[in-house]
């Protein structure tokens, strides 16, 4: 089974998706796009806006919003810097006045990635790590999630049904007993499942669903570019006589997994009635694929995790 919603199941649906510039987040767009949702791409990175980012990158909230058109559903691209109130109010405000309700809201914002630094320097005291960089990938990733849902959670709980999605790196048990990286991207890390389990009781009162969901070894375009391989021949990184001198994947990442696996995943939640049953609950991509039958677009369901 490829699409799990399958059969535009999400259309008429409103979706937003916080962060859906690129990785996760544009594949959780490009998810809802297949089950044909309305799908609001907000995040800093833009073609007509000019927001800073925390990276010198090209994909732009305007792509996603293509891509979303491309694969059935409605894109829509609204540059929003996550971190400004008066601008995620805006942003609230714009939603309200267009659709009146948001039905599925995620919150993959993040940004940090450079900022959690390189293997070399994880896994050290925290003192030695940057104060400035570590209180920065807190902001980014757990302050951005409370403004966005302080904001836009009046629209979803304005009927029954409604889901917020929480995106993070690490199941709320795995992430119970294992340290990730440092002290600071750790704490960002737990964060998001708890921001999840709290939410959904918030949510429960009004039939409303809160989950944190977490992609496994994420083939986003930060990590196909650090292997000097694209989408179509990632499989090279593992080639220990690569031809072109590149850098060496381990093993492991033949269980990597492209970003519509997790949105696909998000999709099912979403077109599951009873989707009340993830309520403050955390599930990897790889679990969701197992739940609702559905595969990454290699017809696999990669476990990344599995290697943990």
């Amino acid at each position: 089974m490829i699409n799990p919603a399958g059969n535009r199941a999400l259309a008429g649906r409103v979706a937003v998706v916080a962060g859906a510039t690129r990785g996760a987040g544009r594949g959780i767009a490009a998810a809802l796009g297949e089950a044909g949702a309305t799908v609001v791409c907000t995040g800093r990175t833009s073609s007509t806006v000019n927001l800073r980012s925390d990276y010198d990158r090209p994909e732009t909230v305007e792509e996603t919003a293509q891509l979303v058109d491309e694969l059935g559903g409605v894109g829509v691209a609204i540059p929003t810097d996550h971190l400004d109130v008066v601008q995620v109010r805006a942003l609230a405000e714009r939603l309200r006045s267009d659709y009146g309700v948001v039905d599925v809201l995620v919150n993959d914002i993040w940004g940090a990635e450079n900022l959690k630094g390189p293997p070399s320097t994880w896994d050290r005291p925290m003192w030695e790590h940057d104060l400035s960089d570590g209180l920065r990938i807190l902001r980014l990733g757990v302050d951005t999630h409370l403004i966005t849902s302080h904001c836009l959670l009046p629209l979803l709980v304005t009927r029954p049904g409604g889901l917020l999605v929480e995106v993070t790196d690490g199941t709320a048990e795995f992430n119970a007993h294992h340290y990730r990286l440092s002290a600071f991207y750790d704490l960002a890390k737990v964060s998001v499942n708890r921001i999840a389990f709290s939410q959904g009781h918030d949510l429960a009162p009004f039939g409303c669903t809160a989950v944190a969901v977490t992609p496994g070894w994420l083939r986003s375009e930060m990590m196909l570019e650090n292997y000097g391989v694209s989408a179509t021949n990632w499989r090279d990184a593992l080639d220990p006589c690569r031809a072109d001198g590149g850098p060496v994947a381990p093993p492991s990442f033949t269980e990597s997994e492209t970003p519509l696996f997790l949105g696909r995943g998000v999709a099912a939640i979403a077109a599951d009635p009873d989707r009340a049953r993830w309520n403050q609950r955390s599930a990897s991509s790889v679990q969701l694929a197992r739940e609702y039958g559905f595969t990454d677009v290699d017809g696999r369901q990669p476990d990344a995790w599995a290697e943990q």
